[in-house]
């Protein structure tokens, strides 16, 4: 046994990270798909979170990757009141390589063959229109189009959340929710990074982009000549007179040599698991800069796809997404009655309404 799997399986039985009921390997060959579907806990009822497409640099990358995702998704639907538990599933490949019609097929008949205790959704690498073959085989899907009976992009509620916990953050630390004259950067303006620039120019925010992908800054900048792009995450952190950083990015962007780096006293963004390890959160703290739990800042996108399964309307998905301003803000606030950082408040809420929960 090797290392990397030793680690993974004390993540999976032995670590306070772990703790999953579930974690099912997934191989077709006839399509190519390697794919890692894990459930943390079904507490508050069927595990649900998207389906990551990625090239990982192993298999047992892949599995630790769908083992902390599915345990952040559990507490992102106990905090945003849904209920459901929390899962996750990575296919493992680059998907501009490998991406097929019978792949995600494939994909579909290993979620089906869990009867219900897996709800997958898109998530980086997969898109609405990947849900809409995925669900030809697997009613347990969401985030499919509005013609095949589903609500769309999940990133246009998952961007108006995060705004709404940036407000709450603002609020806080600066008593003013505006965010007009403050200077935000964001890493990553794909999905949902784009949308969440559109909301902080409204509201009066001066913006400073980054991302891998030049196309995606040359889409947005073609929308919106007003935003400052610099060279990379690095260079963004660094970005003096910066208030507020915001990754949308991939996660563990926070950790021994970012959080020192950062100019800015806010950190509040989309990307998953941003904490590279436990610590981070205290070193942001004794900074002095305020961190938004992510979890709890991005689940616009699974409010939506949980409204999804009894009947989608916008407008009561974005209702409930504007409540992640006051959730937000009651985590600062048990934080500050506690005596201890945002992302520990977070997990005690969440962590309670779980334990309450009987098993289903």
């Amino acid at each position: 046994m090797t290392d990397v799997t030793d680690g993974v399986l004390h993540t999976l039985f032995r670590s306070e990270q772990g703790g999953h009921e579930q974690v099912v390997l997934c191989q077709d060959r006839r399509s190519g798909l390697k794919a890692v579907i894990a459930l943390h806990s079904t507490a508050l009822g069927p595990g649900l979170g998207g389906t990551r497409f990625y090239p990982y640099a192993s298999e047992e990358a892949a599995v630790a990757d769908a083992l902390n995702l599915s345990r952040g998704m559990s507490y992102k639907n106990a905090l945003a009141g849904l209920d459901h538990g929390g899962g996750k599933a990575v296919i493992i490949g680059d998907p501009e390589q490998i991406k097929s019609e019978e792949l995600l097929l494939a994909y579909g008949r290993f979620v089906a063959s869990l009867g219900g205790r897996y709800v997958t959704a898109c998530d980086v690498g997969t898109y609405v229109a990947d849900m809409d073959v995925v669900a030809r085989e697997c009613r347990w899907t969401t985030g499919r189009s509005p013609e095949n009976g589903g609500a769309g992009d999940s990133s246009v509620l998952t961007a108006f959340g995060v705004f709404q916990g940036m407000r709450a953050s603002a609020e806080h630390q600066w008593g003013d929710p505006s965010l007009r004259g403050r200077t935000v950067g964001v890493a990553g303006v794909g999905k949902v990074g784009h949308h969440l620039v559109g909301h902080l120019l409204q509201d009066g925010a001066r913006v400073v982009v980054t991302d891998v992908r030049d196309e995606s800054v040359r889409r947005l900048t073609d929308l919106y000549p007003e935003v400052t792009v610099v060279a990379d995450t690095d260079t963004l952190i660094r970005t003096e007179g910066l208030d507020i950083y915001a990754p949308c990015a991939l996660g563990g962007v926070l950790d021994d040599v970012t959080v020192p780096a950062l100019t800015a006293t806010v950190v509040c963004g989309a990307a998953n698991n941003q904490l590279a390890h436990p610590g981070v959160e205290k070193d942001l703290a004794d900074r002095g800069i305020l961190y938004a739990p992510d979890y709890v800042v991005n689940a616009g996108g699974v409010i939506q796809v949980a409204d999804e399964l009894n009947g989608f309307d916008f407008e009561r998905c974005r209702a409930k997404a504007a409540k992640i301003f006051d959730t937000t803000l009651s985590i600062f606030a048990r934080a500050k009655e506690d005596g201890i950082p945002p992302a520990a408040a977070a997990d005690r809420i969440a962590e309670h309404r779980m334990a309450e929960a009987r098993p289903r």
